[in-house]
């Protein structure tokens, strides 16, 4: 199942630490930026600099993650029979982003009217892939202050989870469960009070079939908590699950293991997620979203949002998921798709980010954003 999970988050080694300190970017690329010491296979968008230099947090407890798993975790909630209601208004475009770094300074290139007009102007996610706990918390609190002041919803994506990737490209984050519920913690002290949206861990939960059953549950009972903690420290957080994609595992199977993550209890989580840098069309995500939906159970308020970044043709006939030739811009993010049950089309992804084949691994490359802009 490794060869499915590389069509979720796209290819590339080792870009993090060394495109941070490599200045000699080709003109076509903008250099990264510096928030991510960990090796990983997605093309990540940017994370806003951390405020102070990342240093490694504090050792997690001395307990074996089997036995925190059966610590009691974040308070539940008390209002779990309320309406869910509907995130509206307008996405949050954070300032700081390769394509934004490249736009700026590529002002007389020919290929920059279209870029900047299709991808830079256009919300993106803001991912936090990096195990740096001591400046988490304001990193998060940059983007979500930045978003409440103008008015406008982020979206941020946590994504430590140990054993990520099944130790493949894309390996790194917490060293084991009990830190990253510590890290988890700290994140969620910097959502604020304000509307915003969290896409928990892509591939957590599609992607588990290499963890034993133990493993597995240990998991699951984490990412459930990690639910918890985020909807109490912001009631308006809205927080969504994998649910890996239409070409991936069967709805009923991704259901039942989402149902483990505690995807279907409202005191965690307000739906599911799909298509995370990948190439589905939009109208093969949302029908397998809401079969998903249909097997998970649960509260019938919670929805799905849908990642379009780069879905305008769908995935290759081959299966090609590095760079391939012939995709383009899928929808243009918005909170108000017209589609019920489905909350919500991002960019998750951020068109331009290579894969590893048309750049280097994680850098924004022009050539491949217009490609994707002008097809």
């Amino acid at each position: 199942m490794v060869a499915a999970a590389s069509l979720v988050v796209a290819a590339g080694a080792v870009a993090g630490v060394l495109a941070a300190f490599d200045d000699r970017s080709a003109p076509d690329e903008a250099a990264p930026a510096e928030v991510s010491a960990s090796p990983r296979l997605a093309p990540l968008p940017a994370v806003p600099t951390p405020s102070a230099p990342a240093t490694p947090g504090s050792a997690s407890p001395t307990s074996s993650p089997s036995e925190h798993r059966r610590k009691s975790p974040a308070p539940p909630r008390t209002d779990t029979k309320r309406e869910r209601a509907t995130v509206t208004g307008r996405l949050y475009r954070h300032p700081d982003s390769q394509v934004l770094a490249w736009v700026r300074s590529h002002a007389g290139d020919p290929r920059h009217a279209v870029i900047a007009s299709r991808i830079a102007e256009q919300p993106a996610a803001v991912w936090f892939a990096d195990y740096a706990p001591d400046t988490v918390t304001a990193r998060v609190a940059a983007v979500t202050s930045g978003g409440a002041a103008l008015g406008r919803v982020p979206v941020v994506v946590p994504y430590a989870i140990p054993g990520r990737d099944c130790g493949g490209h894309s390996q790194g984050g917490a060293p084991d469960l009990d830190a990253y519920d510590a890290w988890i913690d700290r994140f969620a002290a910097g959502l604020g009070s304000g509307e915003v949206i969290v896409v928990l861990e892509p591939d957590s939960v599609a992607q588990t079939e290499c963890l034993s059953a133990g493993d597995r549950a240990d998991r699951f009972a984490s990412l459930a908590r990690a639910g918890r903690v985020l909807k109490s420290a912001n009631p308006r957080a809205r927080v969504y699950f994998d649910a890996g994609h239409s070409g991936w595992n069967p709805p009923a199977t991704q259901a039942a293991w989402l149902r483990q993550a505690g995807a279907a209890s409202p005191e965690s989580s307000d739906g599911i997620f799909s298509n995370v840098s990948n190439f589905h069309t939009t109208a093969d995500e949302v029908a397998y979203d809401r079969r998903v939906l249909d097997a998970l159970g649960g509260p019938a308020g919670l929805g799905a949002i849908i990642d379009t970044s780069r879905n305008g043709n769908g995935a290759p006939a081959d299966g090609e998921w590095c760079d391939p030739s012939g995709r383009r811009l899928g929808r243009t993010p918005t909170l108000s798709t017209g589609a019920s049950r489905i909350d919500a089309y991002l960019w998750v992804k951020l068109p331009g980010e290579s894969d590893g084949c048309k750049g280097r691994p994680g850098t924004f490359t022009a050539s491949y954003a217009y490609d994707l802009a002008s097809s």
